[in-house]
């Protein structure tokens, strides 16, 4: 399974053709909501309009994205139990954007903000401290696009096509239809992107257990094989893993929607009671999800030998279905990178102009100037990425995502904290988030990139997620430099 597979037309051009139909629903979204797209808040956040389910599909579109599809199972298939860290997380973040997005959306709705290092601004004025989210937001997502691009990647070249040039295609029909119809664009592919998703686990987790003997079958293959592997692999989580398990899945729930991606899917939410209903209903994507991670096994039941465990899906669907539906499938995950790109280079612009650009560069600047930023900015964005997966190795992309989880983590106290306390400086949070920084980023490159950090504490050995371990840090020079230095005396109620 290792060997590039042949072209075969019958798949080509299923894919081909489910790629078309979303090229022109991407154009097509301009028309729909209809709203004057040279003003940013109707071009980045459509304007502040979608219900229910739109931002039902819209925020399942941004979140569970085509590396989500490729890289769970391959965590699985290499790890066993382990890689089902994304479940737990995917389960504590509602409860958290139940309880919290709400009142964060309700200010920015009242006072206007486009990001949330609008809403720093709002409760602290000046520039730096809204400039350090803001830069934070930009950086953390770029290897985070660049991973959507990974994810077509290796679903184009389980199709038997190599090259760049595919890629690039594809990205420049995305960067057209982003630029012509902003967030009204990824958030009418959603709905085609989700379906189809949908559509292809069902089936997988249907019918290709019932072709390799049952679900009991697949779970005895797999703990032969993790048996076989040793070391720290298993269908069972081994008892060192669970410090590391439990800090990693706490961790990506907390920086999950501090995210500008997720941000800008709240933010683009018609009410609060919007926000909630969805924080209710998108745990049927956590059923989605396990379901997904459910592949890594029966790739290993199936006998899939990959020379990456990133191409163990299009292996597994390529060795099993026929070829309509090898088509079909790659189209669904092609087009799950395409949603979450789209919003991601979308949230990065809307932080560039409004937090960098305009108060640093251009301070007046019109809105219809800002929002012709931000389209720009928006296509620098994605070929900023194409460029980094092109000239770097993918697994340096990888490394780098994964410091993108520990950045943005640090922006936490300066959103999440201060929408319940008052007494929180901007100089305190600013050099919280300095610290968590600098130690979040020193302890990734002592482990080589990698998220975890074996904490030795009495003689006992905790490995933690770097993330919450730089958080820590931030928070405890946050509350000392802010009661060193008292908060602003006058910050606006966040009400």
């Amino acid at each position: 399974m290792s060997e590039l597979n042949p072209v075969n037309p019958v798949a080509m051009t299923v894919f081909i053709a489910f790629f078309a139909l979303v090229t022109v629903v991407g154009f097509l979204a301009a028309r729909w909501k209809r709203g004057d797209l040279t003003q940013l808040h109707e071009w980045g956040l459509g304007g502040r309009q979608f219900g229910t389910v739109i931002s039902w599909f819209l925020v399942g579109g941004d979140f569970y994205t085509a590396y989500t599809v490729i890289a769970v199972p391959a965590l699985v298939y290499a790890v066993g139990a382990y890689g089902f860290f994304a479940l737990p997380y995917t389960i504590i973040v509602y409860p958290f954007v139940y309880a919290v997005m709400p009142k964060l959306w309700k200010i920015a709705h009242a006072k206007g903000h486009i990001t949330a290092a609008d809403y720093v601004h709002g409760e602290f004025g000046g520039k730096w401290l809204p400039a350090a989210i803001a830069l934070t937001g930009i950086v953390a997502t770029m290897p985070y696009i660049a991973l959507q691009l990974i994810g077509m990647q290796v679903v184009i070249k389980g199709l038997g096509v190599t090259g760049e040039l595919p890629l690039i295609i594809a990205f420049l029909i995305l960067a057209l239809y982003t630029y012509t119809s902003g967030l009204r664009a990824p958030a009418m592919i959603a709905f085609v992107k989700d379906i189809m998703i949908y559509i292809v686990v069902i089936a997988a987790v249907c019918l290709i257990p019932a072709r390799l003997g049952g679900y009991g079958h697949v779970f005895d293959a797999a703990d032969t094989f993790f048996k076989a592997k040793g070391g720290a692999t298993g269908i069972l989580l081994q008892p060192s893993q669970f410090t590391a398990y439990a800090s990693l899945a706490l961790g990506s729930a907390l920086a999950a929607f501090m995210y500008p991606h997720t941000m800008t899917g709240v933010l683009s939410s018609a009410s609060a009671n919007t926000v909630k209903k969805n924080a209710i209903f998108l745990p049927a994507y956590t059923l989605l999800l396990g379901l997904i991670a459910l592949l890594g096994y029966m790739a290993i039941a199936a006998g899939i030998k990959v020379t990456s465990p990133t191409d163990v899906v299009p292996a597994l669907f390529g060795t099993l279905f026929p070829a309509w539906f090898v088509g079909f499938a790659a189209a669904a995950i092609a087009i799950s990178a395409l949603v979450p790109a789209a919003i991601m280079s979308i949230g990065a612009a809307n932080l560039f102009t409004r937090n960098l650009w305009r108060p640093l560069v251009a301070p007046n600047q019109t809105p219809a100037g800002e929002a012709a930023t931000a389209k720009l900015v928006s296509l620098v964005v994605k070929f900023g990425a194409l460029l980094f997966i092109v000239a770097l190795p993918t697994k340096f992309a990888i490394d780098l995502q994964l410091l993108g989880g520990v950045w943005i983590l640090q922006i936490f106290p300066s959103i999440v904290f201060t929408l319940y306390s008052r007494r929180l400086s901007a100089t305190g949070l600013l050099a919280g988030w300095f610290v968590g920084i600098v130690i979040g980023t020193w302890l990734a490159a002592l482990q080589g990139l990698k998220p975890v950090y074996a904490l030795h504490v009495g003689g006992a050995t905790w490995p933690l997620y770097i993330g919450l371990i730089a958080l820590v840090a931030n928070i405890v020079v946050t509350v000392i430099v802010s009661l060193l230095m008292p908060a602003r005396q006058q910050r606006q109620l966040a009400t």
